[in-house]
């Protein structure tokens, strides 16, 4: 399952140079074909601490992950419980709870998003959100953790479309993408997300025979604060996709500590509509 225009073309350019690549996309190709393939399925991850950079001395945790073809659109499921152990011994135990329904146009989406430390609620946002066509402005309308609406700028993408974004993208082998997404984690509404797509791979022998005959990509997803000053991203993530958009071998980077999820489980789920 986070870059304004100045810093944004600056992060491009680096990119590019560092890579060797000398094309890359500013906006996402078509991704309706994309996501017309995406996989309604089940998954379970397994948390484990790959690196840190901070106080963390241990993590360990769980992450389920559903998504189920809900006809008019996609209902997603994410549960993800983390216990983190700091250098003074203590244990901190995190929870978040993520449920959404994204419509499979791509321009409605609700969301119900709750995230507890300790047991105690640290945050819940709930809401819904529209666009006026694919590519266009849209606005998103909070019912929690305040009654709000936020404009949602041109071109922003909800979460499924997104995903079906970076596909397209990596199939046409580009190299780049920013695009603006809204995902409702965040109150403040749209954050921008810079893709690095490293490759397209074909099929591969894995241990699930669903996707041993699929086409996949690694990508490396940073996530910013939708603000002039934003050069840090709040979050990164790198995976590889799949061409139906199940991800796997994911290193998730929190700032101050590295988590390694790896797929334990995974079943496709019907198609009923």
């Amino acid at each position: 399952m986070r870059l304004p225009a100045a810093p944004l073309a600056l992060l491009l350019t680096v990119a590019a140079v560092a890579l060797g690549g000398t094309a890359y996309a500013a906006s996402a190709p078509s991704p309706a074909p994309a996501a017309a393939g995406l996989a309604a399925h089940k998954a379970l991850y397994t948390l484990t601490l790959f690196k840190s950079k901070g106080d963390v001395v241990a993590a360990r945790g769980t992450m389920g992950y559903e998504v189920t073809d809900a006809c008019d659109g996609w209902a997603v499921r994410q549960r993800l419980k983390m216990t983190i152990t700091n250098s003074e011994g203590q244990d901190i135990v995190m929870t978040s709870d993520y449920a959404t329904w994204e419509a499979k146009n791509g321009l409605k989406f609700r969301f119900h998003v709750r995230q507890t430390t300790d047991e105690a609620v640290t945050s819940q946002t709930d809401g819904n959100a529209s666009l006026t066509k694919l590519g266009g402005a849209g606005e998103a309308r909070y019912t929690a953790p305040r009654v709000d609406t936020v404009a949602l700028p041109p071109g922003t993408m909800f979460p499924m479309m997104h995903t079906a974004a970076i596909i397209a993208a990596a199939k046409e082998k580009k190299r780049f993408l920013a695009l603006p997404l809204f995902d409702g984690t965040d109150d403040k509404g749209v954050e921008d997300s810079f893709v690095v797509i490293l490759d397209w791979n074909g099929p591969s022998p894995t241990k699930w025979p669903a996707l041993s005959a699929l086409p996949s990509t690694r990508v490396h997803l940073s996530f910013f604060d939708h603000a002039p000053t934003a050069i840090t991203p709040a979050y990164e993530v790198g995976m590889r996709y799949w061409e139906n958009g199940v991800a796997d071998n994911m290193k998730m980077d929190f700032g101050d500590f590295v988590m390694d999820a790896k797929m334990t489980e995974f079943s496709q789920q019907p198609h009923r509509c």
